[in-house]
This record gives C-alpha cells, structure tokens and sequence, in this order.
C-alpha cells in the first residue's frame, strides 16, 4: 500500500486512538497488555530512527510501541510510578532523550543516551506544590537542533530552565517583574529554531517571548492585545522549516474557542490561519513529522481533530471527536497485519 500511515491520538481516558487508513476509521487498544485501553496518555513521540515505533508517556510511566502502536509494552526504567508529560528526542543524535513528568507525581526531568530505553533522573526537581495548578508539570522541552546536550524546560507553574551540559546543571531564565525577562513562571511549550541567529520561544500563558541571543533577552507579544484572546498554549516549528511555525490561543481552558496562527518569520509576527469550524475549545496538542512536513495535525482539550495536508495553509475536521486529546503525532508506517478488534 502506497504513502502508509499510522495517526495517533494521544487520550485521558481513551489511551491512545489511531487510524491506519487516513482517519475513515479508528481503533483503540486491546486488552490485557501493558498499557491499559483507557489509560490517560499525556504525550507521544515519534521515533526518527524507525518509522514503526513510538513511545508514548503515560500516568504511570513510559511505554513502547515497536508496530505502529498496535501493542504496547512498558519501559521498565526509572520513570516508572512517573506521570510523563513531555517527551523530546535530540534532532542532532536520536540516541539522546529527555523526559519531563508532573502531576500528580513530582515534576521532574530525565534524561535517556540509549534511545529511550533506560532513564537517567537529573538534578532539575520542583517542589510538590505550586500555586496555579496545585502539582507543577513540566509541559515544554526543547533540545538545541544542532546540540544534544544544550536543552530547555518549561515547567507549569515552575518557571523555564536552560542547561547547557545535558541536564546537569541548570540556569533559571524567568523573573518576574525584570524588564527583558520572561515574566511569568507558567510555562507551556518552548521551541529553538535553527538560524544566525538561533531563536528561542518561550510561551507562557498569556505572552509569547522570542529571544536571539540564547535567552539572555527576550522581547514580549501579549496575547491579548495582539490576538483578543489570552490563553497561549502551544506551539509547533514545522519540520525542515527553521522560520516556520503554529501557534493556538484560546479563550482559556478548556475554553470555548480557539484560533489558530502561522509565522514564516521565526516567530516575529503571526497571522490567523482560517479554519472550517469553530474549535469547541483550546488547541492542546499540534503534531507533526519530518517524513512529510506537509502533514500537520491540532487536536482541541475536548476532542475535535484538525488536519491539514499543505502545510498548515489549510486544514480539514476529522469526522471522529475524542475524549480530551492530549497529544497528537503521526508515523509514515502501518500494520501489515493487525489482530481483529472493533472499529470505534
């Protein structure tokens, strides 16, 4: 079969959603393996190094997929009895990992030399208790394109950390109330882009921050004044694209509405992308694959499903609504033969 794909929705509830015939139809897990069928799954990574296997990061720790998410066995490693939120792989050298997990287990990072299958908890910790959110999460990773080990974290009401040593030993980047700084310690997602010079994006809840030398300053768009709307949630660089990027903001969360934004200047301005219905509440999750950058996807906290096939230009709603959608990625591979369970 020609152009073969696998999507896969990332659930809480739900486990984990996929569809290997371009989303006519869907299955979910069966029972009695790992990863049970209506676990909660808070994020999803591709593996670049083999088009069938995914990794996926659970309430309960982190599991494997090594046919197209049709089984899935657990990753006996130190993240177990972890919440996993974030997982990002190292553009420069697969091999190289870094986990981020939260509520309701402790936020903290782990770092992985072997492709994921062994764990390495590293010094960057936060308190069990926060503010904002009661128990922080560390929702935003991002690794240098060109550098394993110069990384970066957004933690949810944690604040955003840079290391320059793999994990290390960390420096803290957010203060609030100091001019050039950025001022709110509620983090979302976090993008490095390659370039001269490099760009970092750090989103917050209300204000995305753009800094070119390294995160020593950053400059400030307020999402409300500039987009009427205050909650900035999650941002996407599009593969093989180093100007090129999504944003969704919302009414709040789970908010009502959504929109949703493009820059093809690394992130200096952004203009509305039309969509064909009204998201039912905010963007959580946009996915992507470097296999074909031109197939993107957005899923919404309550369930609806966006694609595009062009880019982000333009964008399509799947026909199926989920349970809360919590990440979304797609894999250029599928099942040459998958056991018998129901289409849902």
């Amino acid at each position: 079969m020609e152009n073969k794909r696998t999507i896969l929705v990332a659930t809480a509830g739900q486990a984990i959603m996929r569809s290997h015939d371009e989303g006519a139809s869907w299955r979910r897990l069966s029972i009695n393996q790992d990863l049970e069928f209506d676990a909660t799954v808070r994020c999803l990574l591709a593996d670049p190094r083999s088009p069938n296997t995914v990794l996926a990061g659970a309430e309960d720790g982190l599991y494997r997929s090594e046919n197209c998410g049709v089984n899935w066995h657990r990753v006996r490693c130190a993240l177990d009895g972890f919440a996993v939120w974030k997982l990002a792989v190292a553009p420069s050298d697969p091999q190289v990992l870094y986990a981020g997990t939260g509520s309701p287990a402790r936020a903290a990072c782990f770092r992985s030399m072997d492709g994921g299958h062994t764990w390495t908890k590293l010094p960057l910790e936060m308190p069990p208790k926060c503010k904002g959110v009661s128990r922080p999460r560390m929702l935003a990773l991002a690794v240098d394109p060109d550098n394993a080990r110069d990384v970066w974290v957004g933690v949810e009401e944690g604040g955003l950390f840079h290391s320059r040593d793999g994990g290390d030993s960390w420096d803290r980047l957010d203060r609030a109330g100091a001019p050039g700084r950025v001022k709110h310690s509620d983090l979302h997602s976090v993008v490095v882009l390659r370039g001269t010079p490099k760009v970092v994006l750090a989103l917050t809840v209300n204000t995305l921050h753009r800094s070119e030398d390294g995160g020593v300053t950053w400059d400030e768009t307020v999402a409300r004044e500039r987009w009427g709307v205050y909650y900035s949630r999650v941002l996407l660089p599009l593969p093989g694209n180093d100007r090129e990027l999504l944003l969704g903001v919302s009414d709040g969360t789970p908010g009502t509405m959504s929109i949703m934004l493009k820059s093809t200047d690394g992130g200096r301005e952004f203009r509305p992308v039309p969509l064909p219905t009204q998201p039912n509440s905010c963007f959580w999750a946009l996915g992507a694959n470097a296999a074909d950058p031109t197939q993107l996807l957005a899923g919404t906290k309550f369930g609806h499903l966006f694609r595009s096939s062009d880019g982000g230009r333009t964008w399509r709603k799947e026909w199926r609504e989920f349970s809360e959608i919590t990440d979304v990625t797609w894999i250029a591979a599928a099942p040459d033969q998958e056991e018998v369970v129901s289409h849902v």
